[in-house]
């Protein structure tokens, strides 16, 4: 694997529709109307991800070196984690697409899904 930058994964992530970049407690956010979808840790080696609770578990068990549960406060919410040094680039941007998926309404999300991935 080749892994994947931090600065990348933010890049691509403001390409999609109604997503602002945002700074809180030093940690780079990304989000749409104030609901985050993609988190980096403050060493930019993790980020954090809305990913579907139920479906959460598999992901772990499918690649346990490069994904993870969210820290315990934080496995109420939609949320996982995974490890960019881990990720493959468009694999990196399937997994931001489809966690902005999860926040913006259906109008937005099914036209851009039908498109590749790097297509912004």
């Amino acid at each position: 694997m080749t892994g994947v930058a931090a600065d990348e994964i933010v890049e691509f992530a403001l390409t999609l529709e109604r997503s602002e970049r945002a700074v809180v407690h030093g940690r780079v956010k990304v989000r749409v109307r104030g609901i985050v979808y993609l988190a980096l840790d403050r060493d930019e080696t993790a980020m954090g991800f809305a990913f579907p609770k139920e479906e959460r578990d598999a992901l772990v068990a499918s690649a346990p070196d490069v994904f993870a549960l969210p820290r315990p406060s934080d496995l109420r919410h939609h949320w996982a984690v995974a490890r960019l040094d881990r990720l493959d680039p468009d694999e990196a941007c399937e997994l931001v697409l489809d966690a902005w998926a999860m926040v913006v309404p259906k109008k937005l999300w099914v036209p851009r899904l039908a498109r590749p991935v790097r297509d912004a």
